[in-house]
């Protein structure tokens, strides 16, 4: 090609090809990641409610696929903490569960932020059981608010922190004689 306006052109369609194949790796680069995050977000929400529906089922097998099983586990729960997990199972969990019937156990205004391989999700919970011995039963209803901590462990997602608490209750009025 000797003519420089035919060099020009090619050289101008070449830089144009360069920048469509860059700006295609980046829609798609973005879209994965978009997915990746989104998918992230949706385990974890399923991780969250598979905690719910253990703890209503009294299922601690299903407990244990969520909850990390190991010493990094802390979970602080009304002013009481457990550490590592067969602490919160044996002394916590277990006991617990053994004591609610006719549970029902669900999160609300759940958000979820993702940084990597953590994530951390705060929410609103309520509960709802029958509670004490058979005869000897009372139904409570309860609420307040949460926050998990979660880690992506060997490609599935696990609570590793759990941090909830009641609001207060407001002091009996005082009796007057």
């Amino acid at each position: 090609m000797k003519n420089p306006k035919s060099k020009l052109v090619l050289s101008l369609a070449l830089v144009s090809l360069i920048v469509l194949v860059g700006l295609f790796g980046f829609v798609a680069s973005s879209k994965s990641t978009a997915t990746a995050g989104a998918d992230d977000e949706a385990a974890v929400r399923d991780v969250l409610m598979k905690s719910a529906l253990s703890f209503e089922k009294n299922d601690v097998a299903m407990a244990t696929k969520v909850w990390v099983n190991d010493e990094s586990l802390t979970v602080f729960e009304s002013g009481h903490a457990n550490y590592g997990w067969a602490d919160y199972r044996d002394h916590h969990l277990v006991p617990e569960m053994g004591e609610m019937k006719n549970t029902k156990y669900g999160f609300s205004d759940i958000r979820i932020h993702l940084a990597g391989e953590t994530a951390w999700a705060t929410f609103k919970y309520t509960i709802s059981a029958d509670v004490g011995e058979t005869g000897k039963m009372r139904h409570v209803d309860g609420g307040g608010l949460g926050t998990a901590v979660l880690e992506q462990r060997n490609g599935r997602w696990q609570i590793v922190h759990w941090h909830s608490s009641a609001p207060r209750r407001t002091p009996a009025a005082a009796v007057t004689q």
